[in-house]
């Protein structure tokens, strides 16, 4: 590489990484506010506990007691454990105290809450916030530098204050003609600090020299085919293959109606020469590509 190419950086700064390969600065909720969002969802927690209380008593007074002691260990559970289990797992991260202050719970990727995420959660909160009276959640949180109580330490998940984010640049595109190609990729491997380097890179490749442009994006290009799959079409500019991956993971990562449309690019895409002729050994093709791509490499 040329003395003069910048070097990615997967540093986060301590921030979260959406599938867009974007840091959101969002800051973490701390002890007071969480507790506070607690004792909301408690109160309302309280009010379904008794209100099914009334009613299981009023059913069960003429059933066998070994029934009616199950059916109340049921409402406990369901209180305890499916309250904040399925407003989380519906809401993506969110229960009716976390909305009231403008919190949520997201991984420590940044992506949304599962399922799995909000069960460990839930389970852990049982033990930390009941059974122990918050103690060890308050231990744990003060402990953690992210605010965590246990449950989150186990399910890599924390709670933040939502704000919205800023890119700073545009969001990659993902052109029609690499679409039918796009969609066969697979991303799985591909580690969000890489992600993150790709968009780093385009977010600043115009204020870059030609040829540390082009050849951050030749290294760059090999990283992700490394761990990227199948290899791109022939003559593919390394800077639009990095456009293409990421807008790609970017468009899975969105909900199914708005993943649904593509956004065509403002200059069509321009066929590869007749006879391409690329390297079996090199994955990314780097002859100079057609000027009308823009992308041409340095001189």
């Amino acid at each position: 590489m040329s003395s003069n190419a910048a070097t990615p950086s997967a540093g986060f700064g301590g921030g979260l990484v959406t599938g867009d390969a974007v840091v959101v600065e969002l800051r973490l909720a701390k002890l007071p506010s969480r507790a506070f969002a607690f004792m909301i969802d408690l109160t309302i927690q309280l009010a379904l506990f008794m209100g099914g209380a009334f009613l299981l008593v009023s059913v069960t007074s003429s059933v066998d007691q070994t029934l009616a002691y199950v059916l109340f260990f049921v409402l406990t559970l369901g209180v305890l454990l499916g309250y904040p289990v399925a407003l989380e797992s519906l809401t993506r991260g969110r229960t009716v105290g976390k909305l009231a202050l403008g919190m949520r719970v997201v991984r420590d990727d940044g992506g949304a809450e599962r399922f799995r995420h909000a069960l460990v959660r839930g389970l852990m909160g049982i033990v930390e916030l009941y059974l122990f009276y918050g103690l060890i959640a308050i231990i744990a949180s003060l402990s953690s530098a992210e605010g965590k109580r246990l449950g989150d330490q186990l399910a890599g998940t924390v709670v933040v204050r939502e704000r919205a984010p800023s890119s700073g640049a545009p969001l990659p595109q993902l052109r029609a003609s690499l679409a039918p190609w796009a969609a066969t990729l697979d991303l799985s491997r591909l580690p969000d600090p890489l992600a993150l380097s790709v968009r780093q890179f385009l977010g600043r490749a115009s204020q870059l020299s030609p040829a540390a442009r082009f050849e951050l994006a030749r290294q760059l290009a090999h990283e992700v085919t490394a761990v990227v799959s199948p290899a791109p079409p022939p003559n593919l500019h390394p800077e639009l293959y990095l456009e293409t991956v990421l807008a790609e993971r970017r468009r899975r990562s969105m909900p199914v109606a708005a993943a649904a449309p593509l956004v065509a690019p403002p200059t069509p895409m321009v066929p590869p020469s007749p006879n391409p002729t690329p390297s079996p050994a090199t994955p990314i093709h780097t002859d100079p590509p057609d000027p009308a791509l823009g992308l041409a490499p340095p001189s």
